[in-house]
C-alpha cells in the first residue's frame, strides 16, 4: 500500500482556528470512510517554534512540529492558514514574520502549496503568488492586490487552482478547497462520500462567488459621497434591476429612469457599487442563469432569455469570461 498522503498545516498566534481545523477535518474523513487499503492523509500541525498557539477563538492549538523540523520531503500538501486583526480602520491582514521567512526558504519542496483565508498574503509576501491567480477573503483582497501588484487577484471564487497553488476565500471556504484536493488526489466518489459524511454542501466549487451580486455593493460611510439621496436611488434602482432582467438595462436606459445623465448616473453607480452599470448588470444577469442551471430544468436557450442574456452564444461568453467554464459543466456540477 502506498504511504499516506502528508499534509502539514502552518498555524502562528492568532490564526483562525477554522482556518487550521475545517481542512485538517476534511483530511481527517476522508482517510475514515475511504476504502480499506486506500492510503488515506496524514496531518501535522506546525508552529515557529513548535510550541502550542492561542487562535483568534481564545482555543489553543497543539503544534506537532516546529516550522524548521519540517523536511522537504516529509510533505506533499502545505497549507497556510491565515489571521485578520479588526479595528476601527477595518480588517487588517496578519503578516507573521517567522511563518514568511520560513516561506522564502522551503516552500518549493512540496508538490502542493495552499493557502485559506488571509494565508494567501502570507503566501503572496513569499514571492510564491507572483504570476498567479489567486484569491483571498473578500475583505482583504483589496489589501491583497495593492501590496502585490504581481499577483492576478480575483476576490469572487471560492477557491483558485493555479498549478501547484492553491488559495481559497473565507474560512470555511478552506473545507472546500480541501474537499477539492481530495477530489483531484482520489476521485469524486471519495470527495462525495467526505462530503455526505461531514453534512457539506458539496456543490460549492472553485467556480462559485463567494457571495450573491446584491451584496457586492461597496457600503457607504457618511464621508461617501454615495451615501445621498442619489445614492439611496442607486440602492433602489440595483433592486429593480434584480426583478427587471429581461428589460432594457443599458446606461441610458437606467439613467433615464433616475432622470440623470448618463455620464452622472454612471459616475454615480461606480462611486455607490465600486462597479460599472454595466458589469452589475451582467453579474445579475449571471447569477440568475446560475441559479436557473442549479434549480430548475430549463434548457439553455429559455435560461438565457429568462435571465436576460438573451442568447445561447451570450450566456456562453458570460460563463467563460467570468466563471471559467460553461453553461453545461456548471450545472452538471452544481445540480
Amino acid at each position: 500500500m502506498r504511504p499516506p498522503h502528508r499534509v502539514v498545516i502552518v498555524a502562528f498566534p492568532g490564526v483562525e482556528l477554522l482556518d487550521v481545523t475545517g481542512p485538517a477535518e476534511v483530511f481527517s474523513v476522508a482517510t475514515r470512510v475511504a476504502a480499506e487499503g486506500h492510503p488515506g492523509y496524514e496531518v501535522r500541525i506546525a508552529t515557529p517554534d513548535g510550541q502550542p498557539v492561542v487562535t483568534s477563538s481564545g482555543v489553543r492549538l497543539v503544534a506537532d512540529l516546529a516550522l524548521d523540523d519540517v523536511a522537504p520531503g516529509d510533505v506533499d500538501t502545505l497549507l497556510v492558514s491565515g489571521a485578520v486583526r479588526v479595528d476601527g480602520a477595518g480588517v487588517e491582514p496578519v503578516l507573521d514574520e517567522a511563518v514568511v521567512d520560513w516561506l522564502r526558504r522551503s516552500a518549493a519542496g512540496p508538490e502542493r502549496v495552499g493557502s485559506i483565508c488571509a494565508g494567501a498574503h502570507l503566501l503572496a509576501a513569499a514571492g510564491l503568488l507572483d504570476g498567479l491567480r489567486a484569491t483571498t477573503h473578500w475583505l482583504t483582497a483589496p489589501r491583497l492586490a495593492a501590496d502585490h501588484p504581481r499577483v492576478h487577484v480575483d476576490p469572487d471564487p471560492i477557491f483558485v487552482r493555479a498549478g501547484r497553488v492553491w488559495t481559497c476565500a473565507g474560512i470555511t471556504a478552506g473545507m472546500d478547497m480541501a474537499l477539492a484536493m481530495v477530489a483531484a488526489d482520489h476521485g469524486p466518489e471519495l470527495a462525495l462520500a467526505t462530503a455526505r459524511m461531514m453534512v457539506m454542501y458539496v456543490k460549492r466549487s472553485g467556480g462559485q462567488s463567494q457571495f450573491s451580486v446584491p451584496l457586492t455593493a461597496a457600503p457607504a460611510t457618511p464621508a461617501d459621497a454615495g451615501a445621498t439621496p442619489a445614492g439611496d436611488r442607486i440602492d433602489e434602482l440595483r433592486g429593480w434591476i434584480g426583478e427587471h432582467l429581461t428589460d432594457d438595462l443599458s446606461a441610458d436606459a437606467l439613467a433615464a429612469r433616475l432622470h440623470l445623465s448618463v455620464r452622472h448616473f454612471s459616475r454615480l453607480f461606480r462611486r455607490r457599487t465600486s462597479t460599472t452599470p454595466a458589469a452589475y448588470v451582467e453579474s445579475a444577469r449571471l447569477e440568475a442563469a446560475r441559479r436557473l442551471l442549479q434549480d430548475s430544468d430549463h434548457g439553455l436557450p429559455e435560461v438565457a432569455a429568462l435571465s436576460g442574456l438573451g442568447s445561447v452564444e451570450s450566456l456562453h461568453r458570460s460563463f467563460r469570461r467570468r466563471l471559467g467554464t460553461t453553461p453545461a459543466e456548471y450545472r452538471r456540477r452544481f445540480r
